[in-house]
């Protein structure tokens, strides 16, 4: 998740993917009693929102330049 620039992530749906597991796995360590790790998972998921939607800016795709008429 560091380089929340490649793109893998330009599509909104992968990286609200990401998170949602993170919260997944976050609430399933919780339910089995093991509140170390589900902390672990929210600090995932904390930095993915951090990193996808906070700072995440979409790079422009280069456009072909336009034709010049003569």
């Amino acid at each position: 998740m560091k380089d929340y620039e490649h793109p893998f992530f330009r599509p909104l749906w992968r990286r609200i993917a990401v998170v949602a597991v993170c919260l997944i796995w976050s609430v399933i360590e919780f339910a089995t009693g093991t509140p170390f790790w589900g902390v672990i998972a929210l600090g995932f998921a904390g930095y993915a929102v951090w990193q996808f939607f906070y700072l995440y800016k979409p790079v422009e795709e280069a456009k072909p330049p336009a034709e010049q008429k003569e």
